[in-house]
């Protein structure tokens, strides 16, 4: 369970780090036979870097928890 809580810890380190994912989707504007017109557009994914704290404050449990059983 320890392990597990670092690797939760350590997603939520790179969720609060980085907040926006963008990604590109292709859109076929023309369609004349062999020639196209190809258009991209970006689509963004945002949330809130206090996710990623909540995320690593629920992984500094985990290691919490871990530690108390073995005591």
């Amino acid at each position: 369970m320890k392990i597990t809580g670092i690797i939760i810890m350590m997603f939520g380190l790179a969720l609060a780090l980085f907040t926006t994912v963008t990604f590109f989707t292709k859109e076929k504007i023309v369609d004349l036979g062999v020639l196209e017109v190809v258009q991209k557009h970006p689509h963004n994914i945002n949330w809130s870097p206090f996710a990623g704290l909540a995320v690593m404050v629920f992984g500094a449990f985990l290691i919490l928890m871990a530690r108390r059983k073995n005591f």
